[in-house]
């Protein structure tokens, strides 16, 4: 049995213990990487059956955003009460989101059990994250991620195939019950294997900086996703909720720098090496899940093909970026965290302009060579800055920091799934406003028309009314290729700041 403590930052993967407790940490890290392959290739299906096309980014908005509140929140429970019972807390409600969420009748049931889903998912990757932090030494580290990481490429494979499958010959409803099995296998091994030791003290659940997040971030996200659609972008509705958004995050950073035990230190904020790596990380979010939530729309409503060649397409990002992340290991220690991070986003800046080129008459295969360069530049950079920032703090402020990396990647997954449906929405809306007389008069109200090319069965539209769509729903999530581009370049703006060289507590320095 291993016993996690500040002693044991820098013990390898030796004993059949530490094997086991690998083994349910990537069981545990297969239920968020499955649900996220499994729903972005059945989502298409699922607005087909339950409608609401404007309203499907929050399947993954909600989801994240529930997330990017609770992750910085487990990061500190963690560190106060310990990794295991968080993780497994985590756990037990994912798998209870999951099954609510596979007996949604509606598409407003689907994103409110979507939210529990994602209550449970944000102790998930950053606390099995963590523990790897715990258990193994700099050297190792990347090497363990890259464990963790391949979990992804194995969903990645696996789950599209299951999906597809299920969407075509049972139910998208099913998709969701997969994760039961993986999730009580992997409480049964964590739950008998991993022990810690943690030492008693008193505890403040700061619960004020929560609620102020999580109002600041919601109405961002309902902002981003709702102006243009539900509202004017210049209107009192949108100053409205903007300014609580700002108000809120503002006055949530001065009550985290008074507060006794907050959730997200503002110490975090203030070390620049730290502040440069998350916000590199915000924008390996804006990528990774805006990616994941188009993606399949555009091979099965652009390109016309199936939900599992779809979901193949996809599935190449999650082979790439496992791979690269295993790999990042070996150059961080030749040339840093810098320098990886740096190579990882001019990987980014390759694929970006990869998925530029394609159009409606692009093969499914060069999408899927696009997005495996993609993965590759994203498990680059992920790696590089999340091992950078767990080095330079003691094991009692682990949890915070990674807690910290990964709220910033989940917040950029938030603002990506809302601001890349913004510009999806926007585009359509002013396409179908535009139609030609005989295309228009065939057209259903709003944006329900879109659920018609998404998946499934036409209905009685004509050959012209479904290319028409299909065009605007190419030339909408064109703008997010164009939007891929310029956050990568960013990417590598913030990266270039970082610090050349950093100090680690009880390790050697090396150049970043």
């Amino acid at each position: 049995m291993e016993s996690l403590g500040p002693d044991h930052g820098a013990q390898p993967l030796k004993r059949l213990s530490n094997r086991l407790i690998m083994t349910g940490l990537m069981l545990a890290m297969a239920l968020a990487a499955m649900d996220g392959t499994i729903v972005a290739t059945a989502i298409p299906t699922i607005v087909h059956d339950l409608g609401g096309f404007s309203l499907f980014p929050w399947v993954f908005s909600i989801y994240l955003l529930v997330q990017a509140v609770m992750v910085p929140i487990y990061g500190k429970l963690a560190d106060l009460f310990g990794r295991k019972p968080m993780l497994m807390a985590g756990s037990v409600i994912f798998l209870v989101g999951s099954a609510l969420s596979g007996l949604s009748g509606s598409m407003v049931e689907l994103i409110v059990f979507r939210g529990v889903q994602g209550i449970g998912a944000a102790a998930i990757i950053p606390i099995a994250t963590t523990i790897v932090g715990d258990l193994f030494g700099i050297q190792e580290r990347a090497k363990m991620q890259g464990y963790l990481s391949s979990v992804w490429g194995i969903s990645a494979v696996i789950g599209p195939a299951i999906g597809g499958f299920l969407v075509e010959y049972a139910s998208w409803h099913w998709i969701f019950y997969i994760n039961v099995p993986i999730g009580i296998a992997a409480l049964l091994v964590i739950g008998r294997y991993l022990h810690e030791t943690v030492t008693p003290r008193s505890h403040h659940i700061d619960t004020g900086g929560a609620a102020l997040l999580l109002a600041g971030t919601g109405a961002l996200v309902l902002g981003l996703l709702e102006a243009g659609v539900g509202w004017h972008w210049i209107s009192w509705p949108s100053a409205g909720i903007f300014a609580l958004s700002a108000v809120s995050l503002i006055v949530f950073y001065f009550y985290e720098a008074k507060t006794s035990e907050p959730i997200l230190p503002v110490w975090v904020f203030h070390n620049r090496f730290i502040a440069l790596a998350n916000a590199g990380s915000l924008v390996v979010g804006v990528v990774s899940m805006g990616l994941s939530s188009y993606l399949p729309i555009f091979v099965q409503s652009g390109l016309g093909s199936t939900p599992l060649v779809a979901g193949f397409a996809l599935a190449a990002m999650s082979i790439g970026w496992p791979v690269a992340s295993g790999f990042s290991g070996t150059l961080y220690l030749r040339i840093g965290f810098r320098g990886t991070a740096l190579i990882g986003s001019a990987v980014m800046i390759a694929a970006s302009a990869g998925f530029l080129l394609l159009t409606l008459h692009s093969a499914p295969w060069q999408v899927a060579i696009d997005s495996l360069l993609m993965g590759a530049g994203l498990g680059l950079n992920s790696t590089s800055l999340l091992v950078g920032v767990q080095s330079m703090v003691e094991w009692n402020q682990r949890g915070v920091v990674t807690g910290s990396n990964m709220f910033t990647r989940t917040l950029g997954s938030t603002v990506g799934v809302a601001v890349f449906g913004t510009l999806v929405n926007t585009f359509l809306l002013r396409w179908l406003h535009s139609a030609p007389a005989a295309v228009a008069r065939q057209l259903p109200a709003g944006l329900n028309v879109a659920a018609l090319t998404s998946g499934g069965p036409v209905g009685k539209l004509t050959a012209a009314v479904v290319l028409y769509v299909r065009q605007g729903l190419y030339g909408g999530i064109r703008q997010i290729f164009w939007a891929l581009l310029l956050v990568s370049v960013v990417a590598a703006v913030l990266e270039w700041r970082l610090p050349r060289q950093v100090s680690r507590p009880g390790e050697e320095g090396t150049s970043s």
